[in-house]
């Protein structure tokens, strides 16, 4: 007896039969195609009108991953730390203008602890140690680093605010504004002589020696705890756990070419570019080092040696990186940066002059008000650019505030004529960073 003899029990096979063919199928387009939902949802996103940039980021399901994002959400939140992260991607016009790329930088000067980048790590480095049982509130622990700045600044707030002390090691020529700062803030703060990092008075390895002696001669239950940022992995990790999954979600899920960052301890752009590159799967993106004059990465990058010109014999005017540019360039290989260096795919040389005319720029035509750091950033990204296809998406940190630069970089702006609205200014950006012969 056939099962055309019986039209239900037919019916039952058939779709039973085609049921399972639409398993097999749809397993095979799985397995075929796992583009296809990431590029429909991204086309998706781009037909919403609305930005997204002031609101609350969040990441799909990915069982391999735990990483979370700092979301101030739309109501109240819990203390200074909630004021940290899911900061606004925004687009530079005028340089988007003069490269025909969409230029976007993250703002990071607007975190509101420290108002920088480092506000994500000093809150990781302290959420990691108190995991550990390294710091404890109410004990009477104090945090000792050595920092140029900004994560001096970051560490302060936050110590107040969980119940520590800050004890902050830094080098006497970083502009005085920055100490000040850290003094307000009930930080204690030693400005040391600039030295070479093998110099026991170096101002990382002071702050190391002092977290020791606290710890070892306390006659209280008290330590000092060395949050150490430039080989602390917990720096990189909070790029990766925040920054880098806020901009995949900012840019319509990874709908960006290039990503471009300074390094000092290399968390920045080790973190963003280990999470774009190897949890998002975007290996075509380029990930561009901006270093400033007299660091060695760039030679590091692009031949594989660290060194810098101003290493020659009688050349180098400090004992650092010679630059006026303060948070990023380095002469030495930290954990951090090299937690990421084999993703790093270019570099860019950026002089203190083209950061200079850079801060002005924006200025000038943007109104945005930043840093050294931020400047150099913003000059490779830029150059990046004009290596890049027409309407390419390259994003960049802008780091902090110019009022943190007020008696050191600003005022060598000033004195190069910069602010003097008397002058007639140039409107070509290529002619003002001297970089015409990459026009396109």
């Amino acid at each position: 007896m056939s099962l055309s003899d019986h039209p239900k029990a037919y019916g039952t096979a058939a779709l039973t039969v085609a049921f399972i063919a639409g398993v097999f199928v749809t397993l095979g387009f799985k397995d075929l195609y796992p583009e296809l939902e990431t590029r429909y949802q991204r086309k998706r996103k781009r037909s919403r009108r609305s930005s997204i940039l002031f609101e609350p980021v969040s990441l799909e399901d990915r069982e391999e991953s735990s990483l979370t994002l700092y979301d101030r959400g739309d109501g109240i939140v819990d203390g200074v730390e909630g004021t940290i992260g899911n900061t606004p991607l925004v687009k530079i016009r005028s340089l988007s203008e003069a490269t025909g790329c969409i230029i976007l930088a993250k703002a990071e000067y607007l975190n509101g602890a420290g108002g920088s980048p480092k506000d994500r790590v000093a809150l990781n480095m302290i959420q990691v140690a108190e995991e550990k049982g390294l710091l404890s509130p109410g004990r009477g622990d104090t945090i000792y680093e050595g920092t140029v700045g900004s994560t001096g600044i970051s560490l302060a707030v936050l110590a107040r605010a969980r119940g520590y002390k800050a004890h902050i090691c830094m080098p006497d020529d970083m502009a005085i504004e920055k100490s000040e700062l850290l003094h307000h803030l009930g930080a204690t703060v030693e400005r040391v002589p600039v030295a070479p990092i093998t110099d026991p008075g170096h101002f990382v390895n002071l702050a190391r020696s002092r977290a020791k002696e606290h710890t070892a001669a306390s006659d209280t239950p008290s330590r000092g705890f060395f949050a150490d940022q430039f080989e602390s992995l917990a720096n990189y990790a909070a790029h990766m756990k925040t920054t880098g999954p806020e901009i995949y979600a900012q840019t319509d899920g990874g709908d960006l070419d290039a990503f471009v960052a300074g390094a000092g301890t290399g968390g920045t752009i080790a973190g963003v570019t280990k999470y774009l590159k190897e949890e998002r799967g975007l290996t075509s993106l380029r990930a561009v080092l901006a270093d400033p004059q007299g660091s060695g990465l760039y030679n590091k990058i692009r031949h594989g040696v660290m060194y810098s010109s101003t290493e020659r014999e009688g050349t180098r005017r400090r004992q650092q990186v010679d630059t006026m540019v303060e948070g990023i360039g380095i002469n030495r290989i930290t954990e951090n940066f090299e937690a990421g260096r084999g993703l790093i795919d270019d570099a860019v040389k950026v002089t203190d002059e083209q950061a200079c005319r850079m801060a002005r720029w924006l200025v000038e035509h943007d109104g945005i008000f930043i840093g050294s750091s931020s400047a150099v950033n913003c000059v490779a990204a830029v150059v990046t650019a004009l290596k890049m296809p027409k309407g390419s998406r390259v994003v960049t940190i802008l780091c902090d505030s110019g009022t943190r630069h007020l008696s050191k970089f600003w005022k060598h702006i000033a004195a190069l004529g910069l602010e003097d609205e008397t002058q007639e200014q140039d409107e070509n950006l290529l002619a003002v960073l001297g970089i015409e012969d990459l026009k396109r």
